[in-house]
């Protein structure tokens, strides 16, 4: 079960703005939580924060990825009446973005403003029926003109949805940035369980930066290039299909409370699939199966080709509402993956031969 103080952090980092790019803040925020407990804590160039516990010295290394960026946006036009315009960082349903308030990293500090549209009532017929671009929108901060605009924020700032995270009932919670610094918390959670009872693997837990935008592997092929880990375990969201309009047959069934959801095929080793399969059934932890023919559209994807090749795993939480300002997820599945996936590097030795098929 999920401790008040692990929860206390989970909100401080959920709260935290960071999208893609510009993660240092939470990634601050993750490093003085690992600092805690973890015998070493360091970052790199690209972003990545990485917290070691290690085992009895003689298993392999073990990585796990959560990456802890958000979507967001970035300034790319600032006007002569201070009305500001911007691209999307990471994929956004400009939908969701109409009329919304939003917290920007300014210079100076935080600047807020709304994201502002042509009034229906201003909307010829046809317009109506449209669906919204993100060329359709601007954001308003309240100034009077470009040069006041530029006292407070510049081309190329960022900025993400302002909002807080909201506790729902039946362990819910709901927040901006589910997607994915549920990832980053729960890597570090298992590290923390991991630590109270070290096996014989280094673990090596990592707050990986820029997978939203990530096409070439982001920061978490720059965390498996440089540690020697044999085997790697990523942390990630995927669908909920327990709400309207969601097609089981296509994506699978994964229900929020019904556990993590175990990924096979792709990129996935399957030794290390079998061990968290294995553990999951031995420590009666419920799990659904997510299937995937190709890619996965996560950090596993660039973590299992490094160096010589890496044995790797994915295991998601249910999320509901993906890349949107409420994402929905259950505290219980978070708990259930941070045991799940302690437990599963306790049981990794030297002998754990990665290339049996």
């Amino acid at each position: 079960m999920l401790s008040e103080s692990s929860i206390a952090f989970l909100k401080r980092l959920l709260d935290t703005p960071g999208p893609s790019g510009f993660e240092g803040a939470p990634a601050r925020v993750w490093r003085t939580e690992a600092a805690t407990f973890a015998a070493h804590i360091s970052a790199d160039v690209v972003g990545n924060s990485l917290a070691t516990v290690e085992g009895d010295g003689t298993g392999p290394t073990i990585l796990l990825a959560g990456h802890i960026d958000e979507i967001g946006i970035i300034i790319t036009h600032i006007d002569d009446n201070g009305y500001i315009y911007f691209e999307p960082i990471g994929g956004w349903d400009p939908q969701v973005l109409v009329a919304q308030r939003i917290r920007f990293l300014g210079r100076n500090g935080d600047v807020l403003g709304v994201i502002g549209k042509k009034p229906i009532h201003l909307m010829k017929p046809d317009e109506r029926e449209k669906a919204s671009k993100i060329t359709d929108l601007w954001v308003d901060i309240g100034v009077k003109n470009k040069a006041e605009a530029l006292e407070h924020l510049e081309v190329g700032d960022a900025g993400v949805i302002d909002s807080r995270t909201l506790e729902m009932p039946n362990g819910r919670i709901v927040s901006r940035s589910i997607d994915d610094r549920i990832g980053a918390f729960v890597v570090l959670e298992a590290l923390r369980r991991y630590a109270a009872k070290p096996g014989a693997a280094r673990v090596v837990a990592a707050a990986t930066a820029q997978e939203e935008i990530g096409y070439s592997g982001g920061g978490a092929r720059v965390a498996a290039q440089s540690l020697d880990a044999t085997m790697a375990i990523a942390v990630d969201v995927t669908f909920a299909t327990d709400h309207p309009g969601m097609k089981k047959e296509e994506i699978g069934e994964h229900t929020m409370g019904g556990g993590p959801v175990l990924t096979r095929g792709s990129v996935v080793s399957p030794v290390v699939y079998r061990l968290l399969a294995d553990t999951a059934k031995a420590l009666e932890i419920p799990y659904s199966i997510h299937a995937a023919g190709r890619f996965t559209s996560t950090d596993a994807d660039a973590m299992h080709l490094a160096r010589n090749g890496v044995a790797t795993a994915l295991v998601s939480i249910p999320n509901r509402y993906m890349h949107s300002p409420n994402e929905m997820v259950s505290l219980e599945d978070l708990d259930r993956a941070a045991e799940l996936i302690a437990e599963t590097c306790r049981r990794v030795t030297a002998a754990t031969d990665f290339t049996a098929r």
